[in-house]
């Protein structure tokens, strides 16, 4: 079932682009002798220089949907194709260098290097980046230009994911996957990390796609995708999303 919204915002809209992803009848099962399906024929488009949640339950197939749009697990059968490009099709070395390139990543727990700088954690990712943002541009866009000489440990939780958030945009990716962004954050600090989101969408033009269990999420993006027993179950689309400082948690 599709359904349209719309709220006010004061955010800038993005362009629409047309189809940027496709995922048609995905099929992933995982187990050796008893088998267990995770993804059903699942599918789910998402366009250019939008933003979309994929919101369900534990084991709804959320994660394992985002792992093989990642291009880090490969699907059973069904096709994958961002920009033009079937992830499906690739070589393993064709997915590395698609994870390398053209796709960032932002976890839970930030990842983060301990004993590395905020600086020196998104230069790690710009130093194998083919056309990498200037560090220092991309710490003042998440507000963190005068904590570049940081270490983690001397972050708060919300400064620690706006690293987390520059380290996966320097390389400048087409694709931004964000898998429960704000599960280890305060209400005030989630709030902030999902406006810094917005504004990435805004002014890089980058696609993001989430992965969260809290509904609240869902009036901020363009699109929204529930998942229910491995296959997407209902899709709502809003022209104009709520800014993130506005939605109700």
């Amino acid at each position: 079932m599709t359904t349209s919204a719309t709220a006010a915002t004061g955010l800038r809209n993005t362009t629409d682009g047309g189809r940027f992803l496709a995922v048609a009848g995905l099929r992933k099962s995982y187990g050796t002798g008893v088998v267990t399906p995770v993804l059903r024929g699942t599918d789910l488009e998402l366009e250019r220089h939008r933003i979309g949640v994929i919101l369900g339950p534990s084991g709804s197939g959320k994660s394992t949907l985002m792992n093989i749009v990642g291009g880090i697990d490969r699907a059973d059968g069904g096709t994958v194709e961002v920009d033009g490009e079937r992830l499906s099709d690739f070589t393993d070395d064709q997915l590395l260098e698609y994870r390398r390139t053209r796709v960032g990543f932002v976890f839970q727990f930030y990842n983060l290097v301990p004993n590395l700088t905020a600086g020196e954690n998104v230069e790690v990712v710009s130093n194998i980046s083919e056309k990498p943002l200037q560090t220092d541009d991309v710490l003042a866009a998440v507000g963190l230009a005068d904590k570049k000489d940081r270490f983690p440990c001397e972050l708060s939780g919300g400064e620690q994911q706006r690293v987390a958030i520059a380290r996966a945009i320097v390389k400048s990716p087409r694709l931004l996957l964000c898998d429960e962004p704000t599960g280890a954050l305060d209400v005030e600090t989630s709030l902030g990390v999902l406006a810094l989101l917005q504004r990435v969408n805004a002014e890089f033009g980058t696609t993001i796609l989430m992965i969260t269990h809290n509904s609240a999420i869902a009036d901020m993006t363009h699109s929204v995708f529930r998942m229910r027993d491995g296959q997407v179950e209902d899709v709502t689309h809003h022209d104009q999303p709520v800014p993130a400082e506005r939605i109700q948690w």
